[in-house]
């Protein structure tokens, strides 16, 4: 599990897409990775399929890169539910839809609180905008330090999208600085 961008961060050889697995975690309101890679197990049970891992994996790494999903660490009264171990500090790590996300459930998904043994969560929209906040920093920063004027504008877009999900966190000094590059460019 990374928060880096991929190559190719558009997820588009995956079974599902960004907005579906926001939709699937919005269920809950959060889940961890294991938890979500279950309920897409389960789908793919339900529509005759077979799911790949590493394709799941790549999807969910895919919507966390497209800012469709926020990856944040709940803390530590925020019991983050099964697959935490100590070999892998990532398991606490929890999943909410993120700002650019338009959620919305696959087929059968509704089904999946009464088949999955995960309780809901309350997101903790402070520790998830201050952790989509760093990510979204370092982005910009790799973005305008790579020239990459693409990549500048989804992240510009990204900045206002964030200025609608959250009011926990500011990143108008982001904004400034993608724009700033793009005009210089």
């Amino acid at each position: 599990m990374t928060d880096e961008a991929p190559e190719d961060d558009s997820g588009a050889d995956a079974p599902f897409d960004g907005d579906d697995l926001a939709g699937v975690v919005d269920l809950f309101g959060a889940l961890t990775q294991a938890e979500l890679e279950r309920a897409l197990d389960e789908l793919a049970f339900k529509r005759g399929d077979d799911l790949d891992a590493d394709a799941v994996a790549a999807a969910v790494d895919a919507a966390v890169a497209s800012y469709a999903l926020v990856r944040y660490d709940p803390g530590a009264d925020g019991a983050a539910g099964d697959g935490t171990t100590d070999e892998d500090p990532d398991a606490n790590a929890l999943l909410a839809p993120g700002p650019a996300a338009f959620p919305t459930l696959p087929p059968n998904a509704e089904d999946l609180p009464h088949i999955l043994d995960v309780s809901t969560r309350d997101v903790d929209r402070e520790a998830a905008a201050a952790a989509l906040a760093e990510r979204l920093r370092r982005d910009a920063s790799r973005a305008v330090d790579e020239g990459d004027a693409a990549r500048m504008r989804r992240l510009l877009d990204v900045t206002y999208d964030v200025a609608v999900w959250s009011d926990a966190v500011a990143v108008d000094d982001v904004r400034e600085r993608l724009d700033a590059a793009l005009d210089d460019g």
